[in-house]
């Protein structure tokens, strides 16, 4: 037996191999990223809404920050970097903190009023399979926007067995089981994107406020434009802040989630069903796949019992619901 020996050409050299990084290196990116995770996600009502409005941006979509917690790990698996997959469930404890309570289902029972409120979407093909499938819902009072001149006679005729009050202004619109009394505008636009009635239960009245926030975009040149939006929040707030009534209900389209810290001036004055008595985040737009909830039941004086978002209707927005103890 030989054994055959192949040497370099003289004057040849083997490259020298590339150095390993040092164990306490690596990872070092993954921990970074997962400590600001946690911290974004621990300190987000202090966020600036300075231009651009990220900070609203950030808490609006804030639920879907948890998404980071199994890329850092997956990161960090790669990398065999325990410190890095330490670092990870920083961001996990964060989110389980300020959203593990939400995934639970928090309902009760039944109320004795149960509210379901949808932007219908004024550009509705079908807006009679949308007002049928509102009339199935058991609701006894429903609020709705996005109400267009055309749809309107429809929504009126295929609603009207099951609700004998209602009342329309511009595209925001109740209808109800019971009474409507007190029926008014709410300023919170030049024109009408509000409206509040008193319902007469049979339990005594109750302050109903029907509401369109003004419309958000996200442009490259602007970022999360919500200026009109704040502003429309900022006189809702005031409205509820002198109604004399104790027990109010607002329920519509905020454009906006209840982790918007913008919003605070309204959602600091009242409870949101969803939190309160709902099973999970509710999404409610996009209809087809939702990724976020801007569609809000919201209570003062009102004990929530249960909270759902409805199927889809043919609308851009799904429907919710919400069952209250008077």
């Amino acid at each position: 037996m030989s054994v055959l020996e192949v040497s370099d050409p003289p004057g040849t050299t083997c490259p020298a191999p590339a150095p390993t990084p040092p164990r306490r290196h690596r990872g070092r990116a993954a921990t970074a990223v997962a400590v600001g995770c946690a911290l974004l996600m621990a300190l987000h009502a202090y966020l600036p809404d300075g231009p651009g409005n990220l900070g609203s941006l950030v808490q609006t979509f804030l639920p879907w920050a948890g998404l980071a917690v199994p890329a850092l790990l997956a990161v960090a698996l790669v990398r065999r970097c325990r410190v890095a997959a330490a670092a990870a469930l920083l961001p996990a404890v964060v989110w389980g903190c300020l959203f593990g309570g939400v995934l639970a289902d928090k309902g009760s029972g039944g109320g004795e009023l149960t509210v379901v409120s949808h932007n219908v979407d004024e550009g509705n093909p079908d807006p009679a399979r949308t007002a049928r499938a509102l009339a199935a819902s058991g609701a006894d009072l429903l609020a709705l926007q996005e109400l267009s001149a055309a749809a309107r006679p429809v929504y009126e005729r295929e609603l009207a067995a099951r609700y004998p009050y209602h009342s329309v202004h511009l595209g925001v619109g109740l209808w109800s089981r019971y009474p409507l009394g007190e029926v008014a505008p709410v300023e919170i636009m030049p024109w009408t994107r509000a409206v509040r009635a008193a319902v007469r239960t049979p339990k005594g009245p109750v302050a109903v406020y029907a509401v369109h926030l003004a419309s958000v975009r996200v442009t490259p040149a602007a970022g999360f434009t919500t200026g009109r939006r704040n502003d429309s929040a900022r006189k809702l707030a005031a409205a509820l802040r002198s109604e004399p009534l104790p027990r109010v209900l607002v329920a519509g389209d905020f454009n906006g989630s209840t982790e918007d810290a913008a919003l605070r001036p309204v959602t600091s004055q009242l409870r949101s069903a969803q939190r309160e008595a709902g099973a999970g985040f509710g999404f409610t737009w996009p209809a087809a796949f939702p990724v976020v909830r801007i569609d809000q039941i919201l209570t003062k004086g009102l004990t929530p019992v249960s909270a759902w978002t409805l199927p889809e209707t043919g609308s851009d927005h799904r429907p919710v619901g919400a069952s209250l103890r008077l």
